[in-house]
């Protein structure tokens, strides 16, 4: 079964007319893949929907029907959550910049984008709200600035806690997008 979020970060033969990697630039995509934390953490709530599933099914056939359904909504939000948290992170296209949050998503049009910066400063450790030392790539918009943006990727986030390689390959694959589409 192919699993197409496990193949954002490919290896390719770059075009000499472009540094990206992909035909379809108008399709959003994560230019990295997501991390062992993110997956985990997601394996573990699927897991527990099972569960959970299982006991609305024991609930049905011993129990009332509305228990039963009250227990299977619970499966179900539990599922879509960790459906979610596998889709959070960074996403481009021929469009912008796309981070997507649990609960909120953020889109910058390219031609908004100023800069991206990876910087040295205190970031949130694992989205918590302890901070310590380390990476964020930021974004800077022609109309806010960057005081009001979260970090777009920080080395100590469910994704590249432990993999500072990954986290530069992934903030220098973002920075490639914004590069080629503020040159075109």
């Amino acid at each position: 079964m192919p699993l197409p979020f496990l193949a954002a970060d490919r290896t390719f033969e770059a075009t000499p007319d472009s540094a990206l990697p992909y035909d379809d630039r108008d399709r959003w995509r994560r230019p990295y893949r997501p991390g062992p934390w993110r997956v985990a953490v997601a394996a573990l709530c699927l897991m527990l929907a099972s569960f959970v599933l299982f006991a609305a099914v024991l609930i049905a056939l011993t129990g009332s029907p509305s228990s039963a359904g009250a227990v299977l909504a619970v499966a179900l939000v539990i599922i879509l959550g960790s459906l979610r948290l596998l889709r959070m992170g960074v996403w481009v296209s021929g469009r912008g910049v796309r981070q997507v949050g649990f609960l909120l998503t953020r889109t910058s049009a390219w031609e908004r984008v100023v800069a991206l910066r990876t910087l040295q400063q205190p970031v949130r450790w694992l989205g918590l709200p302890r901070t310590v030392q380390g990476q964020a790539l930021t974004l800077v918009r022609r109309d806010r600035g960057a005081q009001d943006l979260p970090p777009l990727l920080t080395t100590h986030n469910m994704d590249f806690l432990g993999r500072a390689a990954a986290f530069d390959r992934a903030a220098d694959a973002v920075e490639a997008w914004a590069a080629e589409h503020r040159r075109g």
